[in-house]
């Protein structure tokens, strides 16, 4: 297991492991999730196989998963620094208080502040804007994170379930005026959501944002549990979350995962988080574990390899429709080549080319 085998995170120098351990479920608060010690023993297991990365949010139970950190880590500095420790904002605690949540000033700053007394640590390796924020102009969002990198509370920032558009629009922005920029991309990407193809991901490319893909296994309809063998036997525990996904296009990825984990002799949950992490952009998949025994389990995935032909069934079965102008991009090679191929693209040239002997108007 190469947990210990780190990667960079996009375009920067901060070293991560190639799975980072998502702590949403870090406390029972909601019913649901890991008790306290299972939740420090799944730290330690982590640790101890190389992890560095872990990933929570200032509202992820309550508040109690980062307190749960805290606890553990945050408080023994030896073990605290050699951890890259990323948390969220954008969140609200607060029933009434619209200054509770949101990405303006106040309300980062705030969450900041109470971020680091939960973790007790001085400062967050990684924090993340968790969503959109529609009534604050992304100038602000990005002045007050630079103001806390200059401070020191905060090493590096990144960038959660928002439009390409406006990751943009902040980056360039923060670029041109000396500010920090975002070095991370956290999405949602497994083999059922791969529209983040369309966007999100070519984006990130390009500015050189690290993807880290949260729900990689589709809330569980892609561990293995649910087949089109016990199809309506066996009951989803995610309830709507997972529902919804357990048809037809579900179980067909499904029968070509067992068939790829029967002749590699593994799981389908670990060829499933195989191909994720193996895709274009991507520097650290983020793997929850309400039981210890998963994690062991998901680990494993990074010993996957599959072949170019594995990787090209699983992407025809599940390749996307992109939208206008995407669709269009297959004729554009005839468009601008002239006939010619380039960067290994070729296409004949389009009816619109000059043919011999005729000249341009």
């Amino acid at each position: 297991m190469a947990l210990d085998h780190y990667v960079t995170l996009g375009r920067s120098g901060l070293r991560v492991s190639p799975f980072c351990l998502g702590a949403m479920t870090f406390g029972d608060n909601l019913g649901w999730g890991s008790s306290v010690e299972e939740s420090q023993q799944i730290l330690d297991r982590f640790i101890e196989l190389g992890g560095n990365f872990v990933d929570t949010a200032n509202f992820y139970t309550k508040s109690h998963s980062e307190k749960i950190i805290g606890d553990h880590i945050g408080r023994h500095s030896a073990r605290r620094d050699r951890l890259v420790i990323a948390t969220k904002f954008s969140g609200n605690l607060y029933p009434g208080d619209p200054n509770g949540g949101g990405s303006g000033r106040k309300s980062i700053l705030s969450a900041c502040e109470q971020s680091l007394r939960r973790l007790q640590t001085d400062y967050i390796d990684l924090y993340w804007l968790h969503n959109w924020d529609v009534h604050t102009p992304i100038e602000e969002t990005m002045a007050a994170l630079d103001d806390l990198v200059r401070s020191g509370k905060v090493r590096y920032i990144g960038v959660s379930d928002t439009p390409a558009w406006k990751i943009a629009e902040a980056n360039i922005t923060a670029r041109f005026r000396g500010w920090s920029s975002f070095i991370g991309l956290q999405i949602e990407y497994s083999l059922l959501e791969r529209t983040v193809e369309q966007e999100l991901v070519p984006m990130a490319l390009e500015l050189g944002l690290g993807i880290t893909p949260w729900s990689p296994l589709k809330s569980g309809a892609l561990s293995g549990k649910y087949t089109r063998e016990n199809a309506g036997q066996v009951k989803g525990d995610r309830g709507p979350f997972l529902d919804y996904f357990l048809n037809e296009r579900t179980y067909a990825v499904v029968d070509a995962l067992q068939e790829i984990a029967k002749a590699k002799d593994t799981t389908v949950a670990r060829v499933a988080l195989s191909w994720v992490q193996s895709q274009p952009g991507v520097s650290s998949t983020i793997i929850g574990a309400r039981r210890l025994s998963q994690l062991e389990d998901n680990v494993k995935a990074l010993a996957v390899k599959l072949t170019t032909e594995e990787r090209a069934k699983l992407d025809a079965l599940t390749k996307p429709t992109f939208g206008f102008p995407q669709s269009m991009q297959p004729i554009f090679p005839s468009i601008h080549n002239g006939g010619t191929t380039v960067n290994g693209t070729y296409a004949p040239a389009s009816a619109f080319t000059l043919q011999p002997g005729e000249k341009p108007y």
